[in-house]
């Protein structure tokens, strides 16, 4: 009697055995073997056919003049937004615009609540690390904005060291601050976002920012609401480069947007965008 039910119990063992191998783990095909090919994972080889098969690729960007801004009509416009839908016709898919936190995008983008990052992002070392960039199509530095009844106090750095500054955090501009002994040493106010910076200065609770020319520039223009504002040109930072970044890996959905930015240069396409935003002379493609 016992030897009967030791045979049952091994019997039992050996089924559950071969079960869990040929069924156990979810995806797996009768072989055993893992079947990654429609698994939503994140990985890189999976992206161009998750974001082709919602038929719709999210942009996680900020509000940042001349790049993506609101309208007086409410609309979403400016360079980048007009660069990003003529890209993504191109690609066959339909761009979602998300505003993001700027200290988070690369959060955001390994969370998949983004799919790129595309806001007059600043290729760097650190960020390669991140994620994975486009080619670069426009060039830009960090620019030190102040009141321009100001303007003269501040010939260089060192006569910044105590003042408040503001950037937006993540941004190349907190960068240049760490980097600066003077700058280092101020009292250091983080922004969401740049536009946030620009305001600290014209409301007077930061004595300076720094953030992209692109914005600076455009920002204080002649009969802007930041007119009175003005970009310390004898401060200069190194210069930088704009491109798109994506989940690190993602080679495919790369490849598609840098042929597609190709097009458009050949094109004449991205000129006539960057003319339509006084950014033609930053432009690296097509030019």
């Amino acid at each position: 009697m016992k030897k009967k039910i030791l045979s049952v119990l091994m019997g039992a063992v050996m089924c559950f055995g071969l079960c869990g191998c040929n069924g156990g783990e979810s995806g797996s095909d009768v072989n055993g073997s893992v079947d990654n090919s429609s698994s939503d994972n994140g990985g890189a080889s999976s992206d161009w056919n998750y974001i082709s098969g919602k038929g719709e690729i999210i942009i996680g960007i900020t509000q940042n003049v001349p790049m993506n801004y609101y309208g007086d009509d409410g609309e979403l416009i400016g360079f980048e937004t007009e660069f990003t839908k003529a890209v993504c016709e191109k690609l066959g898919v339909t761009p979602k615009f998300q505003e993001i936190e700027w200290s988070k995008k690369e959060f955001e983008l390994n969370a998949k609540t983004i799919d790129l990052v595309w806001n007059g992002l600043t290729v760097t070392d650190e960020r390669k690390e991140n994620m994975l960039f486009s080619k670069s199509y426009m060039k830009n530095k960090q620019a030190t904005v102040v009141k321009a009844e100001n303007a003269d106090k501040y010939p260089t750095t060192a006569e910044m060291a105590n003042i408040t500054i503001a950037f937006e955090s993540g941004s190349a501009g907190e960068n240049v601050i760490k980097a600066d002994e003077a700058l280092k040493n101020c009292k250091q106010v983080p922004n969401e976002a740049q536009k946030d910076a620009l305001l600290e200065v014209k409301s007077g609770t930061a004595d300076a920012c720094i953030i992209d020319f692109t914005m600076a520039k455009a920002a204080t223009a002649e009969g802007t609401d930041y007119a009175d504002l003005k970009v310390l040109e004898n401060i200069q930072n190194t210069d930088e480069e704009y491109a798109i970044g994506a989940r690190l890996g993602d080679t495919e959905t790369i490849a598609k947007i840098d042929a597609a930015i190709d097009e458009l240069a050949a094109e004449g396409k991205l000129l006539e965008i960057a003319k339509k935003y006084n950014l033609d002379d930053a432009l690296l493609l097509g030019a």
